[in-house]
């Protein structure tokens, strides 16, 4: 049992090495499940498709869950293997509530859940959770992966800027609210209302529902607009910059793994 447990961690987990074998079958025709749920989420609110195909997708959906329950349950045995996880009780209630755990939970519990459930309003927002199966991907893709690195490594600088555009978002709305309540009441009644016209101005989008007609309130959207411009150009530097780091960093010093484990160091 000890032999068959290594055996399939070895070929479930992405971080073991090159994928060769029964590992790359098995991880190609997961994620070819997981595309073909994520075409079969869209195409089902097709009404003509949903008519025509509903048995086919409700198939497909009680295989797709099945398949994904039993793969939950044989990562949850086979977790004891990562030295994170190596305590036969402990080591699993951490790996599943671990953000990769929660993210494979959600993509079959709703299924479940909707079993018992009478309002139909909750099932429906609860099938919603389906899209989740696309996270998955981010396990078995190299790209995901470099971006959530970038992301992790650039994170306080990415909460800086997302705080300074906060903070400029209420003032740029304060403002404009004092200026033009007196003459449109109704479309800026309060500064929180303001603030979607402050938000559409700031990223230049500008739906036209909401808009200034003083000649002083049209001076400060305009300036809005500006420098929402600049603001939102700092996070797309930062991630550029992070990702230039990352790329350069990987060409520039081989990978090393663990030898025991066959992790990326």
């Amino acid at each position: 049992m000890l032999t068959l447990r290594k055996n399939l961690y070895r070929i479930l987990e992405t971080s073991t090495g090159k994928r060769r074998g029964i590992s790359l079958i098995f991880n190609s025709v997961l994620l070819s499940i997981i595309t073909l749920n994520a075409l079969a989420i869209v195409l089902h609110t097709v009404p003509e498709y949903n008519r025509r195909y509903e048995r086919l997708f409700y198939d497909f959906e009680l295989f797709s869950v099945g398949f994904f329950t039993i793969e939950y349950l044989i990562r949850l045995w086979v977790c004891v293997e990562n030295e994170r996880y190596h305590h036969w009780f402990w080591g699993r209630l951490r790996y599943i509530v671990s953000t990769r755990a929660i993210i494979d939970l959600l993509a079959i519990f709703p299924f479940y859940f909707t079993l018992f459930a009478t309002d139909l309003a909750v099932v429906r927002i609860l099938r919603l959770f389906r899209i989740f199966r696309l996270f998955r991907i981010s396990k078995y893709s190299h790209a995901f992966r470099v971006i959530v690195a970038v992301i992790n490594d650039k994170k306080e600088e990415l909460i800086l800027v997302l705080t300074f555009v906060v903070f400029m978002l209420i003032i740029v709305s304060s403002v404009m609210y004092y200026v033009e309540h007196p003459i449109q009441p109704d479309k800026f009644s309060s500064i929180p209302a303001t603030m979607w016209w402050g938000a559409s101005a700031m990223t230049t989008v500008g739906y036209g529902d909401v808009y200034p007609v003083s000649p002083l309130g049209q001076l400060i959207g305009g300036l809005s607009a500006m420098m929402g411009i600049m603001l939102f150009a700092l996070p797309t530097s930062i991630l550029v910059s992070g990702f230039s780091e990352h790329m350069r960093t990987r060409k520039g010093s081989p990978r090393q793994r663990c030898p025991h484990c066959g992790a990326e160091i």
